[in-house]
């Protein structure tokens, strides 16, 4: 049995009560677990497991591939502030997919977990901004080892990621402009 600080990434729908959750660990990276009967409506899961969430879980590690079995998620932070508009979910939205491209699965990543848990802070009290967006990417540029004074962070994640996120465009056009 393992136990970690987790950031709930990504949730979908397994069977009539049960998700499968992804996950950003420091000590394990990005990690997907079984959650058996959170979809029941006495389940102790039930409020715990929102996107954005940071939990404290454990979880049994599958013997053969990549899919764990939850045991217990206990909230850390659920971040309301990011939830109250749109540019906020969508900026964290977009720093999820970000990370999903960049970290590799099962490997332990403290420094971008680390750096999401900073972002969804910055989140939950202030509101989305370009600001925010660029710094995102440019320690992310940063902690890869990919940023350049000759590149800004964009295109050195572009050139590394071999794409950024469709959602970069549409997220840049909502974005207020730095102060």
């Amino acid at each position: 049995m393992h136990s970690t600080p987790a950031i709930l990434l990504r949730k979908f729908r397994l069977t009539e009560t049960s998700l499968i959750v992804s996950w950003l660990t420091p000590e394990f990276g990005l990690i997907k677990t079984v959650a058996k009967g959170a979809l029941r409506p006495k389940s102790r899961l039930t409020a715990v497991l929102d996107l954005f969430h940071s939990c404290e879980i454990q979880f049994q590690q599958a013997r053969s591939g990549d899919l764990h079995a939850l045991r217990e998620a206990t909230l850390r932070e659920s971040f309301p502030g990011i939830r109250s508009d749109y540019p906020r979910i969508a900026l964290a939205a977009y720093a999820v997919e970000l990370l999903e491209k960049a970290a590799e699965k099962e490997t332990p990543v403290p420094e971008l977990f680390d750096l999401l848990e900073r972002a969804f802070r910055h989140l939950d009290r202030e509101a989305a901004s370009r600001r925010a967006m660029l710094h995102f990417e440019s320690e992310l540029a940063r902690l890869l080892g990919i940023a350049s004074p000759h590149f800004s962070a964009e295109h050195a994640l572009e050139r590394v990621l071999h794409r950024l996120p469709t959602s970069r465009a549409d997220l840049l056009a909502r974005l207020i402009a730095p102060a």
